[in-house]
């Protein structure tokens, strides 16, 4: 991959760029916790060649709102289901309105 290939994904949500470590930072959350979610398989980080994990600003995103629902008292399991089926609700809307915009 050249430099230029590499300045192209900077703007790519699915880009896996941050690392445990900064990912967590970013979150203002431990580690543990998202190998917690991760476990609870609410999101997978690639893994680099020497086997780190790594995340995108996506997988961020989802990680964030978890943490809102388990600062506020949610299990950490129905904090990750909530969070898939707030995911699929949005993917389905998503959906539908393209069929309508179709439609029309």
């Amino acid at each position: 991959m050249t430099a230029d290939d590499s300045f192209g994904r900077l703007d790519d949500d699915d880009y896996p760029a941050y690392t445990m470590g900064r990912a967590a930072e970013m979150l203002g959350t431990t580690q543990g916790f998202l190998r917690a979610i991760g476990e609870a398989r609410l999101i997978t980080p690639l893994r680099s060649g020497g086997g780190h994990r790594r995340y995108s600003r996506y997988q961020l995103r989802i990680a964030a709102r978890a943490r809102e629902l388990v600062d506020q008292g949610t299990a950490i399991e129905a904090a990750c289901r909530i969070v898939i089926l707030e995911d699929q609700l949005e993917e389905a809307q998503r959906i539908n309105a393209e069929y309508r915009r179709a439609a029309e």
